[in-house]
């Protein structure tokens, strides 16, 4: 509790040298005070320690427990920069992120998507990390990854983990139906797929279950293999500049799972609302023979599968462009407010060596980016599908609408409620272009000016 001030004594006054020292003392203080209270990314210590925050999104057991071991390594090897994992989540880091980028609360090191990037980038909360990146990390990641966090004319992120869909599918009755079994390196053509998830529909049994619940990112990556460019740069406009045309090859995919569902009967309607974890109770159940899923769903399946139950690791169809589909790397960033940008950078590349890499890759049933990682044995072997799925990482391409300004907006509010209306039969092709293109140009008009 404050002193209570006692009456005013008469007397001379204090010596000017003393006031002024006693007010230098007291703002002194006041600025260490408000030093230790602030804050904003990256912070030193009185010890003389540089403190890096790190934000991860890392969510399954043994991506977490790798995360957590690397930088347990990293500090033990460098006392002087220490970091701390800060854990955060998938689901609310786009909110939580521009919150914390308004607020001066920024994270140093950013776990993000490549699709995420490109408004925090324009609206400059991210270092450009051309001047930070080393040689090594430069070389061994390819140019096709690298390209999927080039923004104008900045890299904003580092790519590391990516994720190819594939088709999961029922190895019994894969073989009794008689089918073609596809390879990487002979997959089946659109027209191919249509035809064998009709023969494996039967009994009660669908050949295929569509979980679409966000059907954006699958329609528009697995397009790319059709020719589906669906997002077009503009050469001479600005930085992040696209307008949206419908081509010949953007209605393939569309149109092969609208079929299976409304035509063929192939397709479960009732999985079109459904995640991919959802799919699987009715496909480890015999319901459906394939579920076309994200690479990392393998954990779960191996988790929770019941005994005896067979599957495997098919790619995905492919179109007149081969095996290729869009992905949108996860990436780590620099908050451009992080005053340790250096050392920021010499974590991302110690986090990001080829062994830590695989470790990543491993912890989240993914592929990696660097070519050294993807190449080492534990990737390449047939168990669990990882070999099917290192071969398809040469056909990954950045996702069609990877720094495309606007593009969120786009996706929640026009291409999901039509793609879902187009898949449940409520409105047909001609309609979807319509809201795609027509709906869609106008939202990133406002975005592009």
């Amino acid at each position: 509790m404050p002193r209570r001030r006692g009456p005013r004594r008469s007397g001379p006054r204090r010596s000017a040298p003393r006031t002024a020292a006693v007010a230098a003392l007291v703002l002194a203080l006041l600025a260490a005070l408000l030093g230790g209270c602030s804050g904003g990314a990256g912070g030193g210590a009185g010890d003389g320690r540089i403190r890096l925050r790190f934000q991860s999104l890392a969510w399954q057991k043994e991506s977490v427990a790798a995360n957590k071991e690397l930088v347990a390594q990293w500090n033990a090897a460098h006392p002087e920069v220490q970091v701390q994992y800060v854990q955060g989540s998938w689901s609310s880091v786009h909110d939580q992120l521009l919150t914390s980028f308004e607020g001066g609360e920024a994270p140093d090191v950013i776990h993000d998507a490549s699709d995420d990037l490109a408004d925090f980038a324009y609206a400059g909360y991210l270092a450009d990390l051309r001047p930070l990146l080393s040689d090594r990390l430069k070389e061994d990641i390819p140019d096709r990854s690298w390209q999927s966090v080039t923004i104008g004319t900045g890299i904003y992120g580092v790519p590391f983990l990516q994720e190819p869909r594939v088709l999961i599918a029922n190895t019994a009755l894969l073989h009794a139906s008689g089918v073609r079994i596809p390879t990487p390196e002979a997959p089946w053509s659109w027209a191919e797929f249509r035809a064998a998830a009709a023969r494996l529909t039967a009994d009660g049994r669908y050949g295929v279950a569509w979980p679409l619940k966000d059907p954006v990112s699958a329609t528009l990556n697995l397009g790319v293999s059709a020719g589906g460019r669906l997002f077009t740069r503009e050469p001479d406009g600005p930085a992040g500049k696209a307008v949206l045309r419908w081509g010949a090859g953007d209605a393939v995919v569309p149109q092969t799972i609208h079929d299976q569902v409304d035509t063929d009967h192939s397709a479960s309607r009732a999985t079109l609302g459904m995640g991919g974890s959802d799919t699987l109770p009715g496909f480890f159940a015999g319901k459906h023979a394939m579920v076309p899923l994200g690479f990392s769903y393998r954990q779960q399946i191996v988790s929770q599968a019941p005994p005896g139950f067979a599957w495997q690791v098919l790619p995905a169809p492919a179109g007149a462009d081969g095996p290729v589909q869009g992905v949108s790397p996860q990436t780590l960033s620099i908050a451009r407010d992080s005053p340790y940008k250096k050392e920021a950078a010499a974590f991302i590349d110690f986090l990001l060596r080829p062994a830590g890499m695989v470790r990543l890759a491993c912890g989240d049933w993914m592929l990696p980016t660097g070519a050294r990682a993807l190449a080492d044995p534990a990737l390449r072997t047939p168990e669990w599908g990882w070999a099917t799925g290192a071969a398809l990482a040469a056909g990954l391409r950045p996702a069609p609408a990877q720094s495309v300004r606007g593009y969120p907006e786009w996706k929640d509010k026009v291409a999901t409620p039509a793609l879902q209306e187009y898949y449940s039969g409520a409105i047909d092709l001609a309609a979807l272009e319509r809201r795609l293109v027509g709906d869609g140009n106008r939202v990133l008009a406002r975005y592009q000016r």
